[in-house]
C-alpha cells in the first residue's frame, strides 16, 4: 500500500495556572515603566508552598529586605513537573504582568538557578525575542537551539567549577555553541565551587548593572 499525502488541523487550548511572588520597587509609582526580572528556582523548590522560594537568589534577597530598580516574579514550578513543561504558562504569565503593570517590554530578562538555570535557557528558546538578556546559572539547554535562536540575545552564565549535580560542561557546551555561531555570551566560572553558584551570582552588584543595560532591539 503506497503512502496518501493527509493534512491534519485542529485547535488546541490549555489552561495553566501558577502561584508567585510578585516584587514591586518602593517608588514604583514615581515612573512610567519598570524593568521586569522573571526569576526561576531549583527543583528543591517546586510544590505548593509558595514560601519555599525565597530559600534562594533573588526572592530570598528581597525577604531580606533588599530593594531593586526592577518588578521580580517569581513563580512557582508544581511538584513532579519541571520548568520546560511550564513554557506556555510562563509566557502566559509573562504576558499578565507586562499589560497589568507598568512594564517597559524592551527591557524584560530571565533568570533561574539550576533547574531554573535550565528553565532560563528553554524558555529562551522557545520565545527568544521576548528577552532583552538572560542569565542561567547552573542549568543545562540544548545547544542546537541555541545556535538556531539564541544568537543575538545578550547572556551571562555562571558555574561551578566542582558542581557535583549539574556537570560545569553542561554550561560550557553551551557557550561554546554560541560563541561558535557568533553570539554575545559571558561564562563566570566559580573555582572550587560546588552546585551553589548562585548566592554569589545574586549578591553581585554588577549583575544587574550588566542586565539593566540591556534593551531588546
Amino acid at each position: 500500500m503506497a503512502f496518501e499525502k493527509q493534512e491534519f488541523q485542529a485547535r488546541v487550548t490549555q489552561s495553566a495556572a501558577l502561584a508567585y511572588w510578585l516584587y514591586l520597587p518602593p517608588d514604583y509609582e514615581a515612573r512610567d515603566q519598570w524593568p521586569l526580572v522573571m526569576f526561576l528556582h531549583g527543583r528543591g523548590e517546586r510544590g505548593d508552598d509558595l514560601d519555599r522560594v525565597k530559600v534562594h537568589g533573588l526572592p530570598k534577597n528581597i525577604a531580606e529586605g533588599q530593594n531593586f530598580p526592577f518588578v521580580v516574579i517569581a513563580p512557582q514550578c508544581p511538584t513532579a513537573s519541571h520548568w520546560f513543561e511550564q513554557a506556555e504558562a510562563l509566557n502566559a504569565l509573562l504576558d499578565h504582568i507586562i499589560t497589568s503593570y507598568l512594564i517597559d517590554i524592551d527591557r524584560v530578562y530571565l533568570t533561574g538557578l539550576s533547574m531554573g538555570g535550565a528553565g532560563t535557557w528553554f524558555l529562551a528558546e522557545r520565545y527568544p525575542a521576548k528577552f532583552a538578556a538572560i542569565v542561567p546559572i547552573c542549568g543545562s539547554g540544548h545547544k542546537w537551539l541555541a545556535q538556531e535562536r539564541l544568537t543575538k540575545l545578550p547572556i551571562w552564565v555562571f558555574h561551578g567549577d566542582a558542581d557535583s549535580i549539574v556537570p560545569i560542561e553542561r554550561s560550557a557546551e553551551m557557550v561554546e555553541a554560541i560563541r561558535a555561531s557568533g553570539g554575545n555570551v559571558k561564562f563566570t566560572v566559580y573555582p572550587g565551587v560546588d552546585h551553589d553558584s548562585w548566592t554569589e551570582t545574586y549578591n553581585n552588584p554588577e549583575l544587574y548593572e550588566w542586565l539593566l543595560s540591556h534593551k531588546r532591539t
